[in-house]
């Protein structure tokens, strides 16, 4: 486990590409913290219905690529994974608390 968590936790040794990990870290991880933002928005929302529908479906896409932007950018593995599960998580547990 020791070893595991070294691995990650090393900065890679190339600047020059992002790594398949860091990759699908932040596209699937940039979707999931975007999806629970947004769901926590609809939930804070006190307009109409239409309208708390139709500004995070807008809003949507570009939470996505800014937060995929923040993940990749991170100088290690266990800090793209890091950044991708733990907003997910406030996120969940604030709207749970909320409903």
């Amino acid at each position: 486990m020791k070893e595991i968590y070294k691995a990650m936790a090393a900065p890679e040794k190339s600047g020059g590409h992002i790594g398949w990990f860091r990759a699908l870290c932040a596209v699937f991880g940039g979707l999931a913290v975007a999806y629970s933002a947004m769901t926590l928005f609809v939930l804070l929302s006190i307009s109409q219905t239409a309208h708390a529908l139709f500004i995070p479906f807008l809003f949507t896409p570009f939470a996505w690529a800014c937060a995929a932007l923040w993940i990749s950018l991170s100088p290690t593995r266990l800090g793209a994974l890091l950044r991708s599960l733990v907003p997910t998580f406030v996120f969940f547990l604030a709207a749970a608390v909320i409903v």
